[in-house]
């Protein structure tokens, strides 16, 4: 408890004291027009209230992902704290307010568009394929996601099977996440983001109390923070950092922030929407694994071992409870603990959580795929025939994928995730530094996670699976090597501004 106590205020504090410091780094300009009055369109550069901007922007980038990534992430043991809270605080936080600003600074440009202004035309087209295959790959996987969950609550209703619900509901979602593409922001991702928001956040506040007020057993950083407790065996590093996206650092958010980038009334509010909602996403994901492995801990032993003993069990009584059918199921997961701890209330917004949450993710992974396209096009996007243009194939694609087994989309989004958050460090580190502010609160958390994406895709069974050491020394060297081209473009501007 201790361990999760601190960590908690760890994350309150960054926000406080880092989050200060990273905007001033940036250099904000409250007096400056913003694109949401400047370029206002009615479509998609609309001013939005603060609150209501900081709630679509938790949503849009919390889905499911520090709720799932974090109760999977919990199974490699206490390391799973300290990933989220150094990874929040100084890289995904940092991540997601520096692209958001940029964008901001941009016009509301998309990812694609400012790599290419920062590290030419060659990166813009690069990050354009990466982004939209991400893009697709998330919808896809949130669709397929929520439709499943749907399903499995419907079934036998109506004299349907299990197949049959999931593909009308597969049908159903599409046909909403293809009208929160085409309409306005402000005509459902405005109205409904907000409530779903909250029932997530509430969520995540019962759920925490159940932490603090239930019988269980918690991991704590003395018991052995660095060694692996994963029951498959699976190394911390890089695995961890994969497994933990949306609660520590994720890709998926550099696409996400330029929307409400075209929706913010001032650069002053900035800091709470992009880095408090990253914030507070890390704590719901320190709430989310700190409650999978106290619950699990229950049911793997009596509370006086696992109080003595460290509850060696927890961890494979977490994997158990999460196995369906041979595959790794979090939602079993979420919907007892919310049922267990929270009664009927918690039924429901087991619900919001674990149904709404993907939906509204995988919608706004479309409509960001259509500003990217509509980016690279220079189509104006005011008229209704243009969107439906640029959505319509986006949606038969993902309607192609759905095909595709799950696990095999889940494993290649969340390495591309991760690579695209490296990309947008990168590019981070560079425009800072060409505005003559300390880079390194970019560059640092760039090597990092070149070594991380670099030595995953190396390693791991959907990509070259070579021995760990040898990915992981691979991985150092792409990283050196990246950082020192950099400093040496760092030193050839200080040469020429001296």
């Amino acid at each position: 408890m201790i361990t999760f106590i601190t960590c908690l205020v760890a994350l309150i504090l960054g926000y406080l004291l880092y989050g200060v410091f990273v905007e001033k780094v940036f250099g904000i300009e409250p007096e400056r027009t913003t694109p949401s009055y400047r370029l206002s369109d009615g479509v998609d550069y609309i001013p939005m209230a603060t609150w209501r901007v900081y709630l679509i922007q938790f949503l849009n980038i919390a889905g499911t992902g520090p709720i799932f990534g974090a109760i999977m992430g919990i199974l490699f043991g206490p390391a799973a704290y300290i990933w989220i809270v150094f990874g929040c605080i100084f890289m995904g936080a940092v991540h997601d307010y520096l692209c958001g600003m940029i964008s901001l600074r941009q016009d509301g440009a998309s990812l694609p568009e400012m790599v290419g202004n920062e590290l030419g035309q060659t990166a813009r087209q690069a990050m354009r394929a990466l982004s939209l295959l991400l893009l697709v790959l998330v919808g896809t996987v949130f669709v397929t996601t929520a439709a499943g969950l749907l399903a499995t609550m419907t079934n036998g209703s109506m004299g349907f099977d299990l197949t049959a619900w999931r593909w009308i509901w597969i049908c159903m979602v599409f046909v909403y996440c293809i009208l929160a593409t085409l309409l306005p922001i402000d005509t459902l991702i405005g109205r409904l983001y907000p409530v779903f928001g909250a029932a997530l956040l509430i969520m995540a506040v019962g759920v925490g109390y159940g932490i603090l007020t239930r019988e269980g057993w918690l991991p704590e950083l003395t018991d052995a923070p660095f060694v692996s407790h994963h029951p498959k065996g699976l190394p911390i590093f890089p695995f961890l950092c994969i497994t933990i996206a949306c609660g520590a650092i994720s890709g998926f958010h550099a696409t996400q922030s330029p929307l409400m980038a075209r929706c913010l009334e001032n650069e002053r509010r900035g800091r709470f929407v992009f880095y408090g909602a990253m914030i507070t996403e890390g704590i719901v994901a320190l709430i989310w694994a700190a409650a999978a492995i106290k619950f699990a801990s229950t049911a793997a032993a009596p509370l006086s071992e696992a109080s003595t003993a460290g509850s060696p069990t927890a961890y494979d009584s977490l994997a158990a409870l999460m196995s369906s059918g041979g595959s790794t199921n979090p939602s079993l997961i979420v919907d007892m603990i919310c049922k267990t701890w929270m009664g009927r209330i918690g039924a429901i917004l087991a619900v919001l959580g674990v149904v709404a949450a993907p939906i509204t993710s995988g919608d706004t992974a479309y409509r960001s795929a259509r500003l990217i396209i509509a980016d690279f096009l220079h189509l104006n996007q005011h008229k209704i025939v243009n969107r439906l243009v640029l959505a319509l194939p986006l949606f038969a694609i993902s309607a192609a994928l759905v095909f595709v087994d799950f696990d095999v989309l889940w494993r290649y989004f969340a390495w591309t995730n991760q690579t695209l958050a490296t990309c947008f460090l990168w590019t981070a580190a560079v425009w800072l530094l060409r505005k003559g502010r300390n880079a390194w609160i970019a560059f640092l958390p760039a090597v990092f996670m070149t070594v991380v994406v670099t030595s995953y895709i190396l390693a791991a069974p959907e990509g070259f699976r070579l021995p760990e050491g040898i990915s992981v020394v691979t991985g150092l060297v792409v990283a050196t090597a990246l950082a020192i081209c950099f400093l040496r473009y760092m030193h050839t501007r200080k040469q020429k501004h001296t």
